[in-house]
């Protein structure tokens, strides 16, 4: 398994594969914003900065997967998008549980991105927050947006460390091997 995940992390279709997906979690986002008109909160907007880490890693791989530099910083890039989404999704989660047996929270009115990465000044269109935190407005069998982005960031997080894993595993060239 692993020598397949290194051979298949030195190619482009795993990396548009990654890329794909996390740009249609973007696009659903924005539909579930301009389309059904459920407003972002600021943890909402962090989730998506989250998902925009994993398709800039996702680019880095992309451009040049057999590159060994480039690969390591898209796989780092995705592990560690992969965590900030999930911490992210588990702050809101809470947030979610607090107000639902009864408690107040009032969350930030404003995005704390760093002075060098303003995407809320930059993109306000998508790392905006406009709404408030803690309100389920949108379920699907059960959970709520916040807790079906945790377990997409696990999954995100668990292929990135076994693709990490992978990377370890030195590839035997007999082809008939194994």
């Amino acid at each position: 398994m692993f020598e397949w995940l290194k051979k298949s992390s030195k190619q482009r279709w795993p990396w548009l594969m990654l890329f794909l997906t996390a740009l249609s979690l973007e696009l659903a986002a924005l539909y579930f914003q301009y389309g059904l008109d459920l407003e972002p909160c600021i943890q909402c907007v962090y989730i998506r900065a989250a998902v925009a880490g994993i398709m800039l890693a996702a680019l880095l791989g992309l451009m040049a997967p057999a590159n060994m530099l480039l690969r390591w910083l898209g796989l780092l890039g995705w592990l560690a998008s992969s965590i900030y989404g999930f911490i992210a999704a588990r702050q809101l989660v809470d947030i979610e549980h607090i107000i639902a047996d009864g408690g107040f929270y009032s969350c930030q009115l404003f995005a704390e991105f760093p002075s060098w990465l303003p995407l809320d000044q930059w993109l306000p269109a998508i790392f905006e927050p406009t709404g408030p935190c803690g309100e389920i407005d949108w379920s699907f069998a059960g959970a709520s947006m916040a807790s079906w982005m945790q377990w997409i960031f696990i999954a995100y997080g668990t292929v990135a460390v076994l693709v990490l894993l992978s990377q370890w595993v030195r590839i035997n060239p007999n082809p008939y091997h194994g």
